[in-house]
């Protein structure tokens, strides 16, 4: 399906509710296009987990259920709820197939809106079951690097705080480890630079405020604001043509915690009948 105005092009897949291209007017791509050789994936919405869980299963009220890698939301097929020229909401509701995995009736809605040269991504969880229900949300999109016209030139990672937040990293499992690192983020800034991924992401497990711009050295640069949203990522594959900037409410678990799905860094405990909203606004600038 396909969103657009004047600034922006945008399409999404009814798969994940995922985002296959952001097109500018001037016909730059600014998201990766899942080049296999590299990774499949474009912005998969990850849900009800963010992360790896230990043995490949959580554990929710006393009962061990198998749980794939960030959750089964971007493997499950949205239905389109609403399309029109600017925006489109497409919703997943539980079923015999989710429930397999993660025992509770509710209804995740996504929706987007092209809004100058923005793109608004807004996503609520709605808990329609009869009890508490714990989860994780997150947002895993993946921008093109170099950037738009952004080749030979210093790429940076910009909070917009002058914070220096330590980070932590996975084990071979894909679990959080305890020992907490030095910040890469000098007065809120970061120079990028492949080596930084040797070692897989980098976590912020108390984020890194409410937003970063990711930019070229006198050149383009794509600003990210979200709110709702505590833990941060920045990953990619070493010497990959991509950069993906995640903000998070939930995280793998951690080493030696258990599988315990409410024991997971940043859960959402959502009561019944309620629910929880979170957003994030993109916003794409070329240079000059």
């Amino acid at each position: 399906m396909h969103i657009a105005n004047s600034q922006l092009a945008v399409e999404i897949s009814p798969l994940g509710a995922e985002l296959q291209s952001i097109v500018s007017a001037d016909g730059a791509n600014w998201l990766w296009n899942g080049d296999a050789q590299w990774w499949t994936g474009r912005a998969p919405l990850l849900f009800p987990v963010v992360g790896k869980s230990p043995d490949g299963a959580v554990t929710i009220e006393g009962r061990r259920y198998p749980m794939q890698p960030h959750g089964f939301a971007r493997r499950s097929n949205f239905e389109i709820a609403v399309e029109k020229a600017d925006r489109a909401t497409l919703m997943l509701k539980a079923s015999e197939a989710t429930r397999a995995s993660f025992p509770f009736n509710f209804l995740l809605s996504v929706s987007y809106t092209v809004d100058g040269p923005s793109l608004l991504t807004t996503v609520e969880v709605a808990n329609l079951d009869t009890r508490v229900m714990p989860f994780g949300f997150g947002f895993h999109p993946a921008f093109v690097w170099p950037l738009p016209g952004g080749e030979g030139k210093r790429h940076f990672l910009r909070l917009t705080t002058a914070g220096e937040p330590r980070f932590q990293q996975l084990n071979a499992d894909g679990l959080i480890l305890g020992d907490a690192h030095a910040s890469p983020f000098r007065k809120g800034e970061m120079t990028l630079d492949p080596g930084l991924f040797g070692n897989d992401a980098l976590i912020f497990p108390f984020g890194v405020g409410s937003g970063v711009v990711f930019g070229a050295e006198g050149g383009a640069s794509v600003a990210l604001s979200w709110s709702n949203l505590p833990n941060f990522a920045v990953w990619t594959k070493p010497g990959a043509p991509y950069l993906c900037l995640e903000p998070w409410h939930g995280m793998s678990a951690r080493v030696g915690a258990g599988d315990e799905m409410t024991a997971r860094p940043s859960t959402v405990s959502l009561p019944a009948s309620e629910t929880v909203r979170f957003e994030l606004r993109t916003t794409f600038n070329k240079a000059g």
